[in-house]
């Protein structure tokens, strides 16, 4: 895995960090967790500028996150939740994640956009109460920008620090990295297995 996202991140430069951070806020395949910190390594090894990484994680976390905002202020809260109850089997969303993140954003207001994203749980989820309440593009984008930039920032950081262990962290970070892939696909399977029975219950 290590190898992997590392040579793709070679070969595709920016534009690959770029997309798969913006697929990781549309459906996560990989972890942004994992992204940014292989891609301060690519780039502690001279192979891409850390300036230009930063900037296309955060450019691709934000694309990823304006899809989730066009939903909630184009389709509105009772059909977005009515959405979410008939996908929830198979969505990464549901009637009360959407609720759970109306919640929040109408006790802490527009910084909850900002804060949000540096918190992997509610990351992309955030997004929509924004496009529900009807912020504006502007302030969306303002908040989601600056939360992006420094939550991409400290990961990006993290694996630029550790170039100089490179055997190291290929050692333990490949093992990891699985261990958290096999995890997420896991409970994702797990979910779709047992909404069924959770639903009559």
């Amino acid at each position: 895995m290590f190898e992997f996202i590392t040579e793709f991140m070679q070969k595709s430069g920016y534009l690959g960090v770029f997309a798969l951070m913006a697929l990781e806020n549309i459906f996560p395949p990989i972890p942004s967790e994992l992204i940014m910190p292989f891609a301060g390594f690519v780039a502690a090894r001279g192979e891409l500028n850390v300036i230009g990484v930063l900037l296309a994680g955060t450019a691709g976390s934000v694309a990823g996150a304006l899809p989730w905002y066009y939903a909630g202020k184009v389709y509105g809260k009772e059909r977005l939740e009515a959405f979410a109850d008939k996908h929830a089997r198979w969505m990464t969303v549901t009637h009360g994640d959407i609720e759970h993140a109306m919640d929040a954003f109408e006790k802490h207001g527009k910084k909850v956009v900002l804060l949000g994203r540096l918190i992997p749980a509610i990351r992309t989820l955030i997004s929509v109460p924004a496009g529900l309440a009807k912020m504006s593009m502007g302030q969306f984008l303002l908040f989601s920008t600056i939360g992006s930039l420094i939550w991409t920032g400290i990961l990006t950081g993290a694996g630029y620090a550790l170039e100089s262990q490179y055997e190291r962290v290929a050692e333990y970070v490949d093992p990891v990295s699985k261990a958290v892939l096999i995890g997420l696909l896991g409970w994702y399977l797990y979910r779709v297995v047992t909404f069924k029975s959770r639903s009559k219950t």
